[in-house]
C-alpha cells in the first residue's frame, strides 16, 4: 500500500456490460450508446472495464499529436508569454465546455469528451494560416478536422462516432451524425471564441471595454461570466426544444463576439503580416521535405513523397518548424513570425 489502510468497504467490481446497461438507461433518448468495443475500422475485443468511447479518450490523451499540441499555437505564434493558449490549451478548454452541456443534457461523455480532446490533432503549425499553406499540396486542399480524423487520428483505430465528431466539428463542414458531435462544434465555437478575447486582452491588443454592447450586455466581459452564459443557454434550449441549438439572445451575442475577434484580433494588420509569413514558412518547408524526402527510398517529388512531407509538417510544434526554417531554408531569424 502506498498509505495507511483506505477502506472501500464491500464491493465487487462494475465492469464494462454492467456500467453500460446503467449508462444507457441514464442517457437521453437520442443521445449515442456505448456498446461492446464499439464500430471501428479493426474490430477489436471489448475491454473489461471501459466503454468504447472511455477507451477512445484513453488513446487520444496518451497520443503524440495530442502531447504535440502543446507546441502548437492558438492564435499567437511561439509567444513569449507561457500564459497565451496553445493548442493543448484549447482543447482542453473545449472539452470542459462540451462535458459540462454533455452532462446536463444526458449525452454520451466519454464520447463527447473523447472528440473534444482530439478534435485540433489535425491542426498545423503556426495557427490556420498553415491550412492556406499545406492546401497546394493536397488534393481538395488541407482542413484540419479532415486531415486530422482520416489522417492523424487514423492509427489509434478510433470507433467511427469519435472520428466523425472530429471530421466534422467546424461548422463549414457538414453536420456531425451524433448529438454530441454537435455539442463539440458548438463547444469549440464557444471556447475559442471567449478564451482568444481574453488572449488578446492580455496582449494589450484590445480591452474588455472594446467588447460590443450586443456581447457584454448579454453574456458580460469576464471569461468565467460568458462561458455560464452560453453554456446555460444550450442547455435550456436543448431542453424547451430537445436538439442541439442556442437560442437567438445568446446565440446572436456569439455571432458578434466572434465578428469582432476577426475584426480587432485575427485579420488585423499585425496578424495579416503573420499569417503571411506562415504560409511562405510553412509551404516551403513542405516543398523542400516533398523533393528532399526522409526515406531515400521514396522518389523525389512523387505523390508518396508529397503526402509524406504533409504529414511530417503538419506535426510539428511552431518552434520546431522555425528552426528548421533558418536550418533548411535560410531564413534569416529575424524574419521569422513570432508572437502576434
Amino acid at each position: 500500500m502506498a498509505h495507511a489502510p483506505i477502506a472501500v468497504g464491500e464491493s465487487s467490481l462494475l465492469e464494462r456490460a454492467a456500467r453500460e446497461a446503467a449508462e444507457h438507461a441514464w442517457l437521453a433518448p437520442g443521445a449515442t450508446r456505448a456498446t461492446g468495443a464499439g464500430a471501428r475500422a479493426v474490430a477489436e475485443q471489448p475491454d473489461r472495464f471501459r466503454t468504447c468511447f472511455e477507451r477512445d479518450l484513453d488513446r487520444i490523451q496518451h497520443s503524440r499529436p495530442f502531447r504535440r499540441l502543446a507546441g502548437k499555437c492558438q492564435v499567437f505564434v511561439a509567444p513569449d508569454d507561457d500564459h497565451l493558449r496553445t493548442r493543448l490549451t484549447h482543447a482542453i478548454e473545449v472539452a470542459q465546455v462540451a462535458v459540462s452541456i454533455a452532462r446536463g443534457a444526458r449525452l454520451n461523455v466519454a464520447l463527447t469528451q473523447a472528440a473534444a480532446i482530439g478534435h485540433d490533432c489535425g491542426h498545423g503549425p503556426a495557427g490556420h494560416a498553415s491550412e492556406d499553406a499545406l492546401s497546394p499540396f493536397v488534393p481538395g486542399g488541407y482542413h484540419h478536422a479532415v486531415y486530422g480524423a482520416d489522417v492523424v487520428l487514423e492509427p489509434l483505430n478510433l470507433c467511427a462516432e469519435t472520428l466523425d465528431a472530429v471530421r466534422n466539428h467546424s461548422w463549414n463542414r457538414p453536420a456531425p451524425s451524433t448529438p454530441e458531435g454537435e455539442v463539440v462544434a458548438w463547444a469549440d465555437r464557444i471556447a475559442y471564441v471567449c478564451h482568444d478575447f481574453e488572449d488578446a486582452v492580455a496582449a494589450g491588443i484590445v480591452s474588455p471595454a472594446d467588447l460590443p454592447s450586443e456581447v457584454a450586455e448579454v453574456v458580460g466581459t469576464r471569461r468565467s461570466q460568458q462561458l455560464g452564459g452560453f453554456i446555460s443557454a444550450m442547455l435550456e434550449t436543448i431542453a424547451d426544444t430537445g436538439v442541439v441549438a442556442m437560442r437567438r439572445a445568446e446565440a446572436d451575442a456569439l455571432a458578434a463576439f466572434r465578428a469582432f475577434n476577426y475584426e480587432r484580433i485575427y485579420l488585423r494588420p499585425a496578424s495579416q503580416d503573420q499569417a503571411s509569413k506562415v504560409i511562405a514558412l510553412i509551404g516551403g518547408l513542405t516543398a523542400w521535405f516533398a523533393e528532399h524526402p526522409r526515406d531515400p527510398a521514396v522518389g523525389a517529388g512523387s505523390e508518396q513523397a508529397i503526402a509524406e512531407a504533409v504529414h511530417y509538417v503538419s506535426g510539428m510544434t511552431d518552434r520546431f518548424a522555425l528552426d528548421l526554417a533558418v536550418e533548411r531554408l535560410g531564413w534569416d531569424p529575424s524574419a521569422l513570425p513570432r508572437g502576434a
